[in-house]
């Protein structure tokens, strides 16, 4: 009698109850330039990290805003650049972009490169400072107002203004910034922060601030969507006046603008509940990719997917990186000069690695996108 190997391996992984290493058996993973599986590299220990926001700089540096601890934000923590000048290959602790003040926590920061070359991040956290007579889950008494901090040495030094940026949302939410900060037409430059009304469940809307003036000031927000409530979002500028955005409601849904971000209008859902949030990617080629975090039971991991037609279409999904806990993604990606792609993440356990950290995978789209 002849047995089916795969099958057998299969029928083994389901009595062991391996089903997150199941979920990916039959998975398409991305692969390096010489067509070898690419394996993800530790490039942070024993942070949460959230590494939504990766920015080159000038010279070819990559750096991240991440947040310090090793904890979803439930423990006083600050908010520090990291960066690689081996395109991803080893990281380094450049400087500190805010210390978190006493009883508080800065763990989100939005990150990008003004037309001058400063760096610059605006960063959010939360208290635990709650009123007289009232307690709750530890830091998370309410959002503190964001901090405009600024670097114009690649990111050692940094200097913070506490007023530059507003303290609530239009709608009086405590706000929330995410991802990269991008550049549009005439150098004006785009941050999506999100708010929320402690309590109110749904009450998340998403806003662009615009700043024309390399980050100094923002003018007044544009809503993405005032009818339904979404939060983390990513930004991407197709040239010209046309944009797009993955924005974050349970799963992930395509949004575009063709008036230079001033209005936006829904075009589809992108992916299930719980793959979320996303980043946008344009390569050199025209091309676009979607990096997600995959947080569905028996499938954690980050997945890529890639359109050829402006985000009209898309290819199914292959996978970066598995990951073994539901707190996990939040990626990020760059394109190197020999036209790879650098994805970065998050998550407390994977295969080779049990507690929380930034890694990165170096793969290659032609390798994996294209089969």
């Amino acid at each position: 009698m002849r047995v089916d190997k795969k099958l057998l391996t299969m029928a083994i992984l389901i009595a062991l109850g391996a089903t997150d290493v199941l979920a990916g058996a039959e998975a398409e993973y991305v692969k390096t330039s010489k067509g070898e599986l690419a394996k993800p590299i530790l490039a942070v220990n024993h942070v949460c990290a959230w590494p939504n926001n990766l920015a080159l700089l000038d010279d070819g540096t990559i750096v991240a805003c991440i947040f310090n601890k090793p904890s979803h934000v439930w423990i006083e923590g600050d908010n520090e650049c990291w960066a690689s000048t081996d395109q991803g290959k080893t990281w380094h602790k450049r400087g500190t972009v805010a210390h978190a003040e006493p009883n508080t926590v800065r763990g989100w920061a939005a990150a990008g490169v003004a037309d001058n070359g400063d760096l610059f991040a605006i960063c959010a956290g939360y208290s635990n400072n709650y009123p007289p007579g009232k307690t709750g889950p530890p830091f998370r008494a309410w959002g503190v107002r964001p901090l405009l901090c600024r670097s114009k040495d690649g990111g050692r030094n940094w200097t913070v203004d506490n007023e530059a940026f507003r303290d609530k949302a239009p709608d009086g939410g405590s706000l929330w910034p995410f991802g990269q900060i991008v550049r549009g037409n005439n150098g004006v430059l785009y941050a999506s922060l999100y708010s929320a009304r402690k309590g109110i469940e749904g009450s998340e809307r998403m806003y662009i601030y615009p700043s024309r003036d390399n980050g100094k000031t923002w003018g007044d927000p544009i809503c993405m969507d005032k009818d339904n409530p979404l939060n983390e979002t990513s930004l991407l500028h197709l040239g010209g006046r046309k944009w797009l955005a993955a924005a974050r409601f349970r799963g992930l849904h395509l949004y575009e603008s063709n008036d230079d971000a001033q209005t936006w209008h829904f075009c589809k859902h992108l992916t299930e509940d719980d793959q979320h949030p996303g980043h946008l990617l344009k390569l050199r080629d025209g091309r676009i990719v979607l990096t997600y975090g995959n947080r569905i039971a028996g499938k954690y991991g980050v997945e890529v997917r890639r359109s050829d037609d402006q985000g009209k279409t898309w290819t199914a999904p292959v996978r970066v990186v598995d990951l073994q806990h539901r707190d996990c993604g939040h990626p990020s990606s760059v394109e190197l000069p020999d036209g790879s792609v650098l994805t970065a993440y998050y998550g407390p356990k994977i295969a080779y690695h049990v507690t929380y950290h930034m890694g990165v995978v170096i793969w290659d789209p032609k390798k994996s996108l294209d089969q």
